[in-house]
C-alpha cells in the first residue's frame, strides 16, 4: 500500500515556481477561459471600419441590426459565469468611454488565450495574473507617451475623431454629417465653469421615422414628439410664447377614495356641471391673467390631464396645449426653458414661466412634431432629432450618434488623441517585448506573451478588411521597428499608411481604458478556481 502511495504522489520538484494543481481546478478554469473566449469571438468580427453587423433577433421577435459591442451582448443570452464577465466589461467600457467596446472584449479575449497557453506550461496563475497588472499598467504609460495633446477650440481634430468612432457603424456612409452634428451638441453642453464633465443626458436625442439619416439635424431648443392637442380648435403656432410647464390638471376634482355620487335629480345634476365648469374656468383665468400662451402638461396617472371642456376654454383663451409630457423630461425640459415647474394653481406666477420665440407644431415624416425655438435664457442642452427610412436604421444611428457623443465626451475629459487603426496597439507590443527582455524569470515570459496578445487588433483589423493578416501585422511591425509610431492599417486602400496623416484618431480615454478594464476582466477569470452553486 505504502509504496504505491508513494508512487501516486508527484516527484518533489526541484524547480519553485512550477505548480501543481489539482485537476478540478484546472478544468474549470479552462471552461471559464473557453466560454469568456467564445463570447469574445463572437464579437470579433464586427470590429473596425469594415467589421461585418450582426443582426440580433429577441425574444419579443424584435429585430436588431448592430455594429455595436456593448449591444451585441447586451442582447445575447449568456449563462456560464464567466462569460458574463465579459458582457459586463463591454458594458463598463460603454460607461468610461462610449467607444471601443468591441476592441476591449477582443484584447481580453486574446489575454485569455495566452493566459490558456502558461496555464498549460504550469506557470501559477498568481504570477500570471500580477504580470497582466504590470503589462496594463506599463500599456497605459506607453500609449500615454504616444498621445498628440488636443484643443477644444480645435474643431477639426474633434470632427476627425468622432468620425472615426462612426466609420465602423452601419451608419458610416452618414459620418460626415453626424460627426459635427455630434461634435456642435457636446460642446454647446460645455459648462464653462465645469469645462471637463459633461453630462449627456443634457444632448436629447428625438427619433422620427421618415426621411433618411441625411434629414437629421441639430435644434437649438426643444423638440416634443407628441402633437398639439386640437380637440377644439386651439393654436397650432404661437408666437412671442411664454411657457408653463405645469404639474396639475385641468380637469374637475375626483374624490380621494372609490365613491360614487348619487344624484337624484337633474338640479343637482346641473349644479354639478356648473361647478364643473366654474371650478376649470377659474384655473383658465389665473393661468390667463399671468399672460402664459402655451403650456406643457405632465402626464398624469390619476385622472385625465385635460378633459374636452377644459381644451375647449383653453382654445378659446388662445393658449397652446402640449399634453402628456414624461415626467422623465420634466427635468431637462425645465433645465432647458430655464423656467420652473408648476406643481399647483396657487403657485401660478408670471417669474415662473420660461419665454420663447416660436412654439410651432411642424409636420416630420408620417407624423407631427412640437418644436420650441428662440428660447430666450436658454439652459446648457440641446435636442437632436433623428430621422430614418425604418426602425433598424434609426435605432441604430441613434447608437451610433451616442457613441460619437461619448468619443467628443471623452475628449472633453482628457483633451488628448492617439492614432487609431492598430497603430496603438503594435506599438505597445513592440515596446511591451523589449521590456520582457529586463524582467527576469516567468514575469518576463508571461509580459512578453501578453505583448503578442496585443497585437490581435491590428490582425483582426486586417481580417475583417480581407487583407491578409499576416502580411499587414509583419510590414506593420516593421514599420514600427524603423520608427514610424503612427503607421497603422489604411482599410479603404488596403496598405499601410500613416494613420494621422488620414484622419483616423482616437481619444487616449478609449484605448487606455480598454487595456486596464480588458487587463482586470482577464485577472478576475484567472482567479477563479472553482464554481459554487447555491440552489
Amino acid at each position: 500500500m505504502a509504496p504505491s502511495m508513494a508512487a501516486a504522489l508527484p516527484p518533489p520538484s526541484s524547480k519553485t515556481e512550477s505548480y501543481v494543481d489539482n485537476k478540478r481546478k484546472d478544468d474549470i478554469r479552462t471552461a471559464n477561459i473557453k466560454a469568456a473566449r467564445s463570447v469574445a469571438d463572437a464579437v470579433r468580427t464586427s470590429l473596425g471600419p469594415k467589421g461585418m453587423d450582426k443582426m440580433i433577433s429577441t425574444a419579443t421577435g424584435d429585430v436588431i441590426i448592430t455594429n455595436d459591442g456593448a449591444t451585441i451582448l447586451n442582447k445575447m443570452e449568456v449563462l456560464q459565469p464567466a462569460a458574463k464577465m465579459l458582457v459586463e466589461l463591454s458594458k463598463s467600457q460603454d460607461v468610461v468611454a462610449g467607444d471601443g467596446t468591441t476592441t476591449v472584449v477582443v484584447i481580453a479575449g486574446a489575454f485569455l488565450k495566452q493566459c490558456q497557453t502558461l496555464l498549460h506550461s504550469g506557470i501559477h496563475p498568481t504570477v500570471v495574473s500580477d504580470s497582466l497588472n504590470k503589462v496594463a499598467v506599463k500599456a497605459v504609460e506607453v500609449v500615454t507617451a504616444m498621445a498628440v495633446p488636443v484643443e477644444l477650440s480645435d474643431r477639426v481634430s474633434l470632427v476627425k475623431s468622432a468620425s472615426t468612432s462612426l466609420n465602423s457603424k452601419v451608419v458610416s456612409q452618414y459620418s460626415s454629417l453626424l460627426a459635427p452634428l455630434a461634435v456642435d451638441s457636446v460642446l454647446s453642453v460645455v459648462d464653462p465653469a465645469k469645462p471637463d464633465l459633461v453630462d449627456l443626458k443634457d444632448v436629447r436625442i428625438v427619433k422620427k421615422l421618415g426621411g433618411t439619416v441625411d434629414d437629421t439635424e441639430l435644434v437649438k431648443g426643444l423638440v416634443f414628439d407628441k402633437k398639439v392637442s386640437h380637440a377644439a380648435g386651439g393654436p397650432a403656432r404661437v408666437e412671442n410664447a411664454k411657457i408653463a410647464v405645469i404639474q396639475f390638471q385641468i380637469s374637475p376634482p375626483k374624490t380621494d377614495i372609490e365613491q360614487s355620487i348619487v344624484v337624484s335629480d337633474y338640479t343637482q345634476m346641473d349644479r354639478i356641471l356648473k361647478e364643473e365648469r366654474s371650478y376649470i374656468l377659474s384655473m383658465i383665468k389665473k393661468i390667463k391673467a399671468t399672460g402664459c400662451n402655451v403650456l406643457l402638461i405632465q402626464k398624469s396617472i390619476l385622472r385625465d390631464a385635460v378633459t374636452d371642456l377644459s381644451l375647449h376654454y383653453l382654445a378659446k383663451a388662445k393658449i397652446l396645449v402640449v399634453k402628456d409630457v414624461e415626467r422623465d423630461d420634466i427635468e431637462f425640459v425645465t433645465k432647458t426653458l430655464n423656467c420652473l415647474p408648476i406643481a399647483n394653481i396657487e403657485h401660478f406666477r408670471a417669474e415662473k414661466l420660461g419665454y420663447a420665440d416660436v412654439v410651432e407644431e411642424v409636420s416630420v415624416g408620417d407624423g407631427k412634431v412640437v418644436k420650441i425655438t428662440g428660447i430666450k435664457d436658454m439652459g446648457r442642452t440641446t435636442t437632436v432629432l433623428v430621422r430614418g427610412s425604418n426602425q433598424l436604421v434609426l435605432d441604430e444611428a441613434e447608437r451610433s450618434l451616442h457613441d460619437a457623443l461619448c468619443v467628443v465626451r471623452c475628449l472633453v475629459n482628457k483633451k488628448f488623441l492617439i492614432a487609431g487603426g492598430g497603430a496603438p496597439e503594435i506599438e505597445l507590443s513592440r515596446q511591451l517585448s523589449a521590456w520582457s527582455k529586463v524582467l527576469h524569470g516567468m514575469e518576463s515570459f508571461c509580459v512578453k506573451s501578453f505583448a503578442e496578445a496585443l497585437e490581435v487588433v491590428p490582425y483582426t483589423l486586417a481580417e475583417n478588411a480581407g487583407l491578409n493578416p499576416i502580411t499587414i501585422v509583419t510590414e506593420l511591425r516593421n514599420r514600427h521597428a524603423q520608427g514610424e509610431i503612427n503607421a497603422g492599417i489604411n482599410v479603404r486602400k488596403g496598405q499601410i499608411t500613416n494613420i494621422l496623416e488620414e484622419n483616423v484618431v482616437q481619444p487616449l480615454l478609449v484605448s487606455t481604458s480598454a487595456i486596464t478594464l480588458a487587463a482586470e476582466c482577464v485577472r478576475m477569470i484567472l482567479k477563479i478556481d472553482d464554481i459554487v452553486t447555491v440552489r
